[in-house]
């Protein structure tokens, strides 16, 4: 009995010990100093910007995905934005030095640290703005991205623009006059331009006299007050270089040169007048270029691209058309999964636009339209094939996203390759520019000479 008390005390006393232990142990834990858990900054890759007339493009890229929130101030007009995960550095510093004095919409950009892991954005600026912040995910060349895109409050009407051209035009009395059918003035003509090798529709859709043994064309319908369009369609722009040769020639460069070359040609035929989508170095989505041509009531949409393969032999040129039921050929089909990818590498907001509108605007194209389209790009096409190798002799199809408004004959230039070492220096060439251009107005004159009727809208 004795030796079960002494084995219970000397289990109470251990047991009272280890309690002792664990009390101090803690005790001593709680004294060690709480350490607050750091946050890697995000580091800035490359600030760029794309100052337009249309809309300025800030874009900041960074090796992680950061949260942006944003308010605007007036009296002076401001936008302030706010960068989590973002501290003050020279790569954010260099944004300040690239606002150009020219840009329509950003007069200077201050920054300063608001807390901690907060950096702060002050955009001052030069009219009332409506502003679209938003991030990408990785892609191509690109990590993340925060996009800051400042529109107009009260967006510009392209239409009005044209038409103020028109009146502003010394060719304008005269081709009104000529559509009343009353000799223009003598103060007013201007220096008569040689005839053309097809007729030409004018302004209220009458047709110029065909050269000699041409027989004419069927008038078509009228459209009152209102030249020919043609909607010039530079592709990718901005945050997208589109292809690029072995030279270092953007494609986004030289497609934007070609079609400036062809708006001034087709602004110097009576009766026709050009839009080009873009006309400068800023991105616009598949879907506006689209909605763009038809706003402004366009006659005919031409894109014109550069096009790139994997082996650097390919060479030539090619013109493609919508297709509704499929590619005429894998190669057709790889083309336009790689045009289709702009939104993806320029960089869309899917969130500012109706995503179910838009699809349902690019699945209204017609069998008539793919028909008309087809039309002038086989005319285009032959009109090419006297100034450059062509790689395939006839119009090919396929499900591009920019050729598909459904009321309007939409083509697709591919002008050479770019990623052929001896192309990309034509490219580059200001002389075969103007050829290019020159064969693209060719095909359009022929096409309108053909069937005048089919593009007008009125």
């Amino acid at each position: 009995m004795a030796q079960d008390d002494s084995f219970s005390r000397a289990t109470l006393s251990e047991s009272a010990s280890a309690r002792r232990r664990l009390i101090a142990t803690a005790g001593s834990l709680c004294l060690l100093p709480v350490l607050p858990r750091l946050s890697r900054a995000a580091t800035i890759l490359a600030v760029r910007t794309w100052p337009a007339d249309e809309y300025t493009r800030l874009t900041l890229e960074l090796d992680t995905e950061l949260e942006a929130e944003h308010f605007i101030l007036d009296g002076p007009d401001r936008l302030v934005v706010d960068i989590k995960g973002l501290q003050l550095n020279s790569g954010i510093q260099s944004l300040v030095s690239g606002i150009r004095p020219n840009d329509p919409y950003i007069d200077a950009i201050r920054v300063g640290q608001n807390r901690p892991e907060v950096l702060r954005l002050v955009l001052d600026l030069k009219q009332a703005i409506a502003p679209q912040i938003f991030t990408l995910k990785p892609i191509g060349e690109y990590q993340y991205r925060l996009v800051i895109d400042l529109y107009p409050k009260i967006a510009q009407d392209p239409l009005l623009a044209i038409m103020e051209d028109l009146e502003a035009d010394p060719l304008a009395e005269v081709l009104e006059q000529l559509a009343r059918g009353a000799p223009p003035s003598r103060a007013a003509a201007p220096t008569p331009a040689p005839a053309p090798a097809v007729p030409v529709p004018t302004v209220r859709g009458q047709i110029r006299p065909p050269a000699p043994g041409v027989r004419p064309a069927t008038p078509a319908k009228p459209a009152p007050g209102r030249p020919l369009l043609i909607a010039i369609d530079p592709g990718h722009g901005g945050e997208d270089p589109g292809a690029i040769g072995p030279g270092g020639t953007r494609e986004k460069d030289v497609v934007l040169q070609i079609a400036r070359r062809l708006q001034k040609r087709i602004d110097a035929q009576p009766g026709m007048r050009a839009y080009l989508t873009r006309d400068n170095d800023y991105f616009v989505p598949l879907h506006v270029r689209v909605q763009k041509a038809r706003r402004v009531k366009a006659d005919l949409f031409i894109s014109i691209h550069a096009d790139a393969w994997i082996k650097p032999s390919a060479r030539g040129s090619s013109v493609f058309a919508l297709s509704q039921t499929g590619a005429s050929s894998a190669a057709a089909r790889l083309m336009a999964k790689r045009e289709n990818e702009a939104d993806l590498i320029g960089g869309i907001n899917l969130a500012a636009h109706n995503r179910q509108v838009a699809q349902v605007l690019l699945d209204m194209s017609t069998a008539a339209q793919i028909s008309d389209s087809l039309q002038l790009g086989t005319g285009v096409l032959g009109e090419i094939g006297k100034v450059h190798h062509l790689h395939k002799r006839r119009v090919e199809q396929a499900g591009f996203a920019v050729l598909k408004a459904p009321d309007i004959p939409s083509i697709l230039i591919e002008t050479a390759f770019i990623s052929n070492p001896s192309e990309e220096k034509l490219l580059r060439n200001a002389a075969h520019q103007n050829r290019l251009a020159d064969a693209m107005l060719s095909g359009i004159k022929g096409y309108f000479a053909a069937s005048p009727s089919l593009a007008q809208h009125g």
